[in-house]
């Protein structure tokens, strides 16, 4: 071998390992993912594609990019303070009146809206298992809850990351092949996710595809997990392309699922996700039920397992509780959280005034969380040199006034079918 190719190979080596290493940096980011892609996402892309085709894809893209822009703040909070947004919340204010209503604004919200959900994410998750062998939800979901209780009471961060990056891998190979193999009109999906238009009937799942994917208490376990990985400015970068990569496959999940719906279902009524595989069977056969089961069976864990975990953190980190998940608050808090959605499941029980309150309760908070981010990212005695930029501030300034609008939308639309 020649010194030149001696160079070449060494060259080659050295990029696949750079390669290696920046994929070894997903973690924190692929948890984000693994929790925005639940049982409410796949339902909600699924009629969007059925519904509508490809021409609200749009939703999906715009999502995605707001979700990257607040996420990066987030990780970029906890990588630099070392500290969750919680606790930086609970220290941004010295006025007591301020703080008092700034912690239980947290404290109530994200812990009533996560006890909320659950239910609905323990059934989600059941759904496949129960599509796939005929077994009634109200006897999976009981025992997914009982596994899902066991892993935050391991009190390791590191174990449920991965789970949740395992359960991504699953998400990607299901949903995303299933994509390719309908073969889709590519002209029409570009067009869809690049023009945006918002069809007669559309715009309340305009908001859901949005609502389902910018999830408030994303950020509290972002700035939290973060610090389990990383320790000074220089893992920005790493944070930052674990960020960007992680939610980027999230939204190509999200899209694919959408689009096969369009492909699929284009016209039809949806009245379960598991319709999909009968769709599904010229191309698959016998095994599409299998096929999407899984896919449906990875998504509502990973968010069933996000609800308790997103609770306990937004909680334990503005009340300033040491220790992260290995204190005996956090752990009840986590707990509560998912015996509420074991009973509730059990007896099949389906929360429907307080999924409006939640969902009336998301459209206000989304926007206020997003704002507290953005005032906690402009503190130069937390933050330094890593604070926001001006165009970053504009960026996020520009995903709250649309977090606003959409949120008032969708708040009068939970007290108008809250009232009805």
């Amino acid at each position: 071998m020649t010194k030149v190719q001696q160079t070449a190979s060494y060259t080659d080596v050295t990029a696949k390992k750079g390669v290696f290493q920046k994929l070894k940096a997903i973690g924190p980011g692929a948890v984000i993912t693994a929790s925005f892609i639940g049982p409410g996402t796949v339902t909600t892309a699924t009629r969007a594609g059925a519904s509508f085709g490809y021409s609200i894809l749009w939703a999906v893209v715009f999502s995605i990019i707001a979700t990257i822009v607040l996420q990066e703040m987030s990780a970029r909070l906890g990588v630099i303070s070392r500290k969750g947004l919680g606790e930086a919340i609970h220290d941004q204010f010295q006025k007591p009146f301020l703080k008092f209503a700034s912690i239980w604004l947290v404290v109530i919200s994200i812990g009533v809206g996560c006890a909320a959900y659950i239910s609905g994410d323990l059934l989600g998750t059941s759904m496949g298992i129960s599509t796939l062998f005929s077994i009634p939800q109200q006897f999976v979901s009981p025992f997914i809850g009982v596994v899902i209780l066991i892993l935050g009471l391991s009190g390791s961060y590191r174990l449920i990351e991965k789970v949740m990056l395992g359960l991504v891998v699953v998400m990607s190979l299901t949903f995303i092949t299933t994509m390719i193999v309908v073969k889709p009109d590519i002209g029409a999906v570009f067009s869809g996710a690049f023009l945006p238009s918002a069809p007669s009937g559309s715009m309340l799942v305009i908001i859901a595809l949005i609502g389902t994917t910018v999830v408030p208490y994303n950020f509290f376990i972002h700035s939290t997990m973060v610090q389990e990985r990383w320790t000074s400015v220089k893992d920005i970068k790493e944070a930052r392309i674990d960020t960007v990569v992680s939610i980027a496959v999230g939204g190509f999940i999200t899209a694919a699922i959408l689009i096969t719906a369009g492909a699929t279902m284009h016209g039809m009524e949806v009245q379960n996700v598991a319709d999909l595989s009968y769709q599904l069977e010229p191309l698959f056969g016998s095994w599409a039920k299998t096929f999407i089961c899984i896919g449906i069976f990875a998504a509502g864990f990973s968010s069933a397992l996000a609800s308790p975990l997103g609770a306990a953190v937004a909680i334990s980190s503005v009340l300033k509780w040491e220790g992260g998940m290995r204190n005996k608050k956090f752990k009840l808090i986590f707990s509560g959280v998912i015996l509420i959605g074991i009973s509730t499941s059990v007896i099949g029980f389906n929360p429907m005034e307080i999924l409006l309150m939640a969902q009336a309760l998301n459209g206000i908070l989304l926007p206020i969380i997003a704002i507290y981010l953005l005032i906690v990212m402009n503190n130069k005695n937390l933050l330094g040199t890593q604070r926001n930029s001006m165009k970053l501030n504009l960026i996020g300034g520009l995903v709250i006034l649309v977090c606003l609008f959409l949120g008032g939308f969708s708040l009068i639309d939970a007290v108008r079918s809250f009232l009805s």
